[in-house]
């Protein structure tokens, strides 16, 4: 048996809008930009659902009906969900039909694809918990495999799934990276576990053929270009010679949005399916059924944390330069005073605050990691993505400072 385990993730972030120092006090909607602004998250949302997300579903759902061995694991993130049912609730209805079958899984995560598990233990778990019961709401299922944002893992975070996440939550495996400087001269075809795990299994990421898809399918400079599906099958089959599980995580815009469909990504990925499928002995597989092929075969150990982004595959996409750790310090230290207010609507709008896209695109890398977050970003620079964010800040500590008032004026 040699099996695919296909995962994609799924999310859009609530941008800031150009926030300005003279909104201060004055303004308290932050999310809100102008429909035809480049910080609007709704038509952003609609023109990626057009591209991306419908297409991408149909094949998804059409595959599933016209083979039974077919399977995916997505990772929802709350603010999609919310935005899906805002904008476009037909496409949780699609989910939700597809996830009925039992060929479609939901991973857990953090609800707002924060990097709270790096700054507040008892916000993450919030996090990862609100995430359960809208995943439970929506689509009337459990998730049991955990990914961290950006599949920023470590030992520690290891050590929390294989205990806590596994008693409170049920989780018996989580996905990363499976990076070279990790793995050694390992093959990520294989489970493993974090050192001393008893419960949950590792889930690494095969990469090479994952990016080969995700980056490289459309670039001309590429030796390999064009990628074709025997190309790529018979890749596979060689990887396959370093363990039978392969692995292909890949963010679920890559197909339509990062790849445009008349790169062909579609239609590739339509025959790969079914080119995969007529091998009697190849099967796909959604991350709960990969962990229980085989038992691991070694320990994996990261003491520091590995991502799936950029060169480094460290958290220096978020927390490289002095804006970012900024940023996030504070907003992070707001973090006691914003629950004590027991204000629903200032608690969400820190939360949507913490979704890991706000310090991303403050990047100031070169070269080619500077290109795709100035891709993704809606802003002219990262110091304007710094300069609303901080604004937003602002406004929140005047908010605070009111709070703060209001309750020495009712104590006298």
């Amino acid at each position: 048996m040699r099996a695919i385990c296909l995962y994609l993730h799924v999310h859009q972030p609530y941008r800031v809008r150009a926030y300005s120092i003279f909104d201060v006090a004055r303004d308290h909607n932050y999310f809100d930009a102008d429909y035809y602004s480049n910080q609007s998250n709704e038509r952003i949302f609609k023109k990626v659902a057009e591209k991306s997300y419908h297409p991408m579903f149909d094949l998804i759902e059409r595959n599933i009906k016209k083979f039974p061995e077919f399977k995916v694991s997505l990772s929802i993130t709350g603010t999609w969900m919310e935005q899906a049912e805002a904008w476009d609730p037909s496409l949780i209805e699609q989910v939700r039909r597809m996830v009925a079958t039992g060929q479609v899984e939901i991973i857990g995560e953090t609800y707002y694809h924060s990097l709270a598990f790096f700054y507040s233990r008892g916000e993450f778990v919030e996090q990862v918990e609100k995430h359960q019961k809208k995943v439970e709401e929506l689509f009337n299922t459990k998730p049991r495999i955990f990914r961290n944002t950006e599949f920023a893992y470590n030992d520690e975070l290891g050590n929390w799934i294989d205990t806590e996440g596994f008693s409170r939550f049920g989780f018996n495996g989580v996905l990363a990276e499976g990076w070279d400087r990790v793995l050694d001269w390992r093959s990520p075809n294989h489970i493993y576990k974090a050192p001393g795990a008893i419960n949950t299994r590792l889930l690494l990421k095969n990469y090479r053929l994952s990016d080969d898809i995700a980056f490289r399918f459309s670039d001309r400079n590429w030796k390999e270009w064009p990628l074709t599906v025997d190309k790529y099958q018979n890749w596979l089959d060689m990887d396959c010679l370093r363990g039978n599980i392969i692995n292909l995580f890949m963010d679920f815009e890559t197909f339509g949005e990062n790849q445009w469909a008349d790169t062909g990504i579609f239609k590739f990925m339509d025959k790969l399916i079914e080119s995969w499928l007529a091998v009697y002995e190849n099967k796909f597989v959604t991350a709960s059924e990969a962990i229980s092929l085989e038992n691991p075969v070694d320990e994996v150990s990261m003491p520091q944390t590995v991502t799936w982004a950029d060169m480094e595959r460290d958290l220096s996409a978020w927390l490289g330069n002095s804006m970012q750790d900024e940023a996030e310090n504070l907003l992070y230290d707001m973090r006691d005073e914003v629950y004590m207010t027991r204000d629903e609507k200032l608690i969400e709008d820190w939360r949507k605050l913490t979704t890991s896209d706000h310090p991303y695109y403050m990047c100031t890398k070169y070269w080619n990691d500077g290109d795709v977050h100035a891709y993704f970003s809606p802003y002219d620079s990262p110091y304007d993505a710094f300069m609303y964010f901080m604004n937003v800040i602002r406004d929140l500590q005047y908010r605070l400072m009111n709070f703060r008032k209001k309750q020495e004026f009712e104590q006298k």
